[in-house]
């Protein structure tokens, strides 16, 4: 006969380290289970096989097994690139939980993180961009390849600019928006889709298999940040309104599969979402302050914020609930 048990105040936190934490541990006792991380299910056999391969190759860094370890299971993208950025977070996500063991990060070897600045040559603009929207179209959508001047020129400005700074996850595309006289007036950047988000998930309707399967036809507009000089009415919704056009084009010819939805979060004590409201983003709900990998009672509570959804295509739900 089951029995119901009252939570203590602050007992659901501590189930939810339980859960998380301990859980995992069956299997390092060697329980035959199946997992699912990164989108892809590992038996409790190739977690084996995956522990005595790390262990092998004691002076490799974690870069080198990710690169490795997606050649030997020819993990690639749609343009048949490599899949080295997955590989990685795939093995430190099974590290989080327990389940294998990597070698310590290198000093000054950690996920790199762009130096503000480090490579403009240039002045940085200084006159108000004042004149009507009309006046400033048609705009210039510039894609900027890594290693470019106008790469770093984009990193600088959302390092010094954004309130978050920068932070690039996973398949990602950068635009760089200019007038018609060539003036930098914003910039956007899109990376990977969160991996739950239940008003997301619920609004979709698809189940944890489906997600792991579909996630990557979804981008997450991660930063998105008009240039503090750029003083445009209507010029946030006029890019919001252009990028849902050409998105899913510039995706596929960058890693070789389009998009069907996109995702912004947006965070309420900061922002209304107007333009966002304006360009006919759903608003379908909030996150619940838990960060973009779901659950961790570990992590910091994160800010609430809106849940912004916009279809790119009228069968967007039909090909994310598609089998893999």
């Amino acid at each position: 006969m089951m029995r119901s048990v009252k939570v203590r105040p602050g007992g659901e936190r501590f189930f939810h380290l339980v859960r998380d934490f301990i859980f995992p541990l069956p299997y390092n006792l060697g329980m035959q289970a199946e997992i699912l991380c990164q989108g892809r299910r590992l038996s409790a056999g190739q977690l084996k096989w995956l522990r005595r391969w790390i262990g092998s190759h004691p002076d490799w860094s974690r870069h080198r097994l990710s690169r490795v370890l997606s050649e030997k299971w020819d993990w690639r993208n749609g343009r048949g690139q490599l899949k080295n950025f997955a590989a990685l977070s795939l093995l430190e996500k099974l590290a989080d939980r327990g389940l294998i063991a990597l070698p310590a990060l290198k000093p000054n070897m950690g996920h790199p993180r762009p130096k503000p600045g480090r490579a403009i040559v240039v002045d940085w603009p200084r006159e108000a961009v004042t004149e009507a929207l009309s006046e400033l179209l048609p705009l210039e959508w510039i894609v900027p390849k890594a290693g470019q001047e106008l790469s770093h020129r984009f990193d600088a400005y959302v390092e010094s600019y954004h309130y978050l700074g920068l932070r690039v996850i996973g398949e990602n595309m950068k635009y760089l928006i200019r007038d018609c006289q060539g003036r930098d007036l914003a910039c956007l950047l899109f990376g990977a889709a969160a991996w739950q988000v239940a008003a997301r998930d619920q609004f979709l309707g698809w189940n944890e298999v489906q997600r792991a399967a579909r996630l990557h036809y979804l981008t997450n507009n991660t930063r998105f940040l008009i240039l503090p000089w750029a003083k445009v009415a209507g010029l946030g919704s006029c890019l919001l309104s252009q990028v849902v056009l050409r998105i899913s084009q510039d995706w596929e010819a960058k890693y070789g599969h389009r998009l069907y939805l996109l995702e912004s979060f947006v965070q309420r004590d900061r922002f209304a979402g107007t333009c966002y409201q304006a360009t006919n983003w759903l608003c379908v709900g909030q996150t619940r302050g838990r960060g973009r990998q779901g659950p961790n009672p570990l992590a910091p509570t994160e800010q609430i914020k809106n849940v912004y959804l916009y279809p790119l295509n009228r069968k967007f739900r039909q090909r994310l609930l598609e089998a893999a």
